[in-house]
């Protein structure tokens, strides 16, 4: 599929259903095992570390050094967090409440 496909817009949200509805973390993190590659895995990792660092407000080249991404990468990264009404911005408040 390419990034044109109209089908990937209809699977992303297939798959947001399902993992919003799974009910558990364990079993999410068992299927994002199970669909993505090692690397596919370090890599979206990778970017929520920054995204993390970032709202710490850690400077964007100790980020690149510590967790060896691109500054483009965590420029991105600040843009998204900068948003309004961003998605970065809500999964972190999510994360924030116990």
């Amino acid at each position: 599929m390419t990034v044109s496909d109209p089908r990937v817009n209809e699977n992303l949200a297939d798959l947001a259903r399902l993992l919003s509805g799974a009910g558990g973390s364990l079993l999410i993190e068992d299927f994002l095992r199970c669909l993505l590659t090692p690397a596919e895995i370090a890599d979206i990792a990778g970017r929520w570390a920054l995204v993390k660092a970032l709202q710490q407000k850690i400077p964007q080249r100790e980020i690149a050094k510590d967790l060896g991404v691109s500054l483009c990468k965590i420029t991105r990264g600040s843009r998204e967090l900068k948003k309004p009404n961003s998605a970065f911005v809500r999964m972190l408040e999510i994360k924030a409440c116990p």
